[in-house]
């Protein structure tokens, strides 16, 4: 017999890269909100700084999201389940990222069942902006934004799907549907 997933308090922001994620996760944690930063930016950005290319960093994609995958779940695995926390992005995030790079998806879907998020938040995409930490084109940024969907659409989310509307109106608009 499985395990039944945990149930959490836990709301997901996630969409394409260029959605306007980290600037609405700002603004909860600076109103007082409990935040989780997109786990794979702050590694990239911690590497970077120790002197790492992008390309260095991404070499092996397999390991690069292996890591990714597991320092979500560890993460997961330290904070309490009740407390009401926002996440930018969060484990079947990974799923979506596996699919892009080609790599099977069956450790990242397990990983998914663990817990269950309270809402999943799906931003749509604003206008694409490169930046060093990102590697994705514009075209593989859409493609993305699919399979993020697609990913926690296969594990029985219904996504609430937030516009392109100021980060002031998407916080309030995150807000006003917890």
């Amino acid at each position: 017999m499985k395990d039944r997933a945990h149930t959490t308090n836990w709301y997901v922001i996630t969409g394409a890269p260029c959605s306007g994620k980290t600037a609405v996760i700002n603004q909860l944690e600076q109103r007082g909100h409990a935040v989780v930063y997109e786990v794979a930016r702050a590694y990239i950005d911690a590497e970077l700084a120790r002197g790492k290319t992008l390309e260095q960093i991404k070499a092996d994609e397999e390991a690069f999201e292996r890591h990714i995958l597991m320092a979500k779940v560890k993460l997961e695995a330290s904070l309490a389940h009740d407390d009401i926390i926002f996440w930018d992005r969060a484990v079947p995030d990974s799923i979506a990222y596996y699919n892009l790079c080609g790599l099977d998806p069956a450790e990242p879907r397990q990983k998914s069942r663990t817990v269950r998020y309270r809402k999943i938040f799906m931003f749509e995409r604003l206008t694409f902006l490169a930046d060093p930490v990102r590697s994705e084109d514009e075209k593989t940024a859409d493609r993305l934004g699919y399979l993020i969907e697609e990913s926690y659409q296969s594990l029985g989310y219904k996504l609430i799907h937030v516009p392109t509307i100021s980060v002031a109106d998407r916080t309030e608009f995150v807000l006003a549907r917890l």
